[in-house]
């Protein structure tokens, strides 16, 4: 029987340290410019889907924000990334879930982060369940933050799929509720000194049947 994704992701964290995988980052600062530019303040609700052990809960913490989602499918990095953080994890939410098949609150969040979950979506209803929770989780007007590997980045990682994106074909998959509001190409270095292609993306949620226009794409290649 093939291994599940939980336990495919508790795996790569038992075998290697939360600061020795490859899509780690000391320092998460495209998420922090980017959620900067969504101009969503500290009481502002918001959710990292595929947190699991990143810094970016304890940056988030540092910069005072209250209310503060981690979700990950495999329950060992957040239990990392909890006891990493010490008193403040107290301060975060911590769900162990499958984001393509999770119903979260409706309208409860003021921006939505994803680096690196919807590229490993390879399959159609897969992309289907995910676009449903994002859309029933994040409010009208809300934001997402969105990463993924580039049209040049691998092809593969931890030894599963990915769908490589530019930022039109990423725009193109989410529809027309959620306008492209700016987009960035990043080339993150591993831990082994591998070099990954990103493509970034920053989208703003209109409400139905409204025009996905409310602001111009800033479409910034730095």
């Amino acid at each position: 029987m093939p291994e599940s994704l939980q336990h495919h992701w508790d795996r790569v964290y038992r075998e290697k340290a939360a600061d020795a995988v490859s899509w780690f980052q000391a320092e998460p600062a495209m998420s922090l410019d980017l959620i900067a530019a969504a101009g969503v303040g500290p009481a502002d609700p918001i959710i990292d889907i595929g947190a699991g052990a990143s810094t970016l809960m304890d940056r988030l913490a540092a910069l005072g924000f209250e209310s503060v989602t981690a979700l990950d499918i495999a329950a060992l990095p957040l239990e990392l990334a909890l006891k990493r953080l010490g008193p403040a994890g107290a301060r975060v939410e911590w769900l162990t879930r499958d984001v393509t098949r999770w119903s979260p609150s409706s309208n409860a969040y003021a921006l939505w982060h994803d680096r690196a979950v919807f590229h490993f979506l390879t399959q159609a209803a897969d992309r289907a369940g995910y676009l449903h929770a994002m859309g029933r989780g994040l409010r009208d007007g809300g934001w997402a933050v969105i990463a993924t590997f580039a049209p040049t980045g691998p092809q593969a990682c931890s030894g599963l799929p990915v769908q490589r994106y530019a930022p039109a074909q990423l725009a193109e998959v989410l529809g027309p509720r959620f306008h492209l509001v700016e987009s960035r190409a990043e080339t993150h270095v591993t831990p082994a000194g591998g070099r990954q292609d990103f493509t970034w993306c920053l989208f703003r949620k209109a409400p139905p049947g409204a025009a996905a226009s409310m602001r111009p794409d800033r479409g910034d290649a730095g």
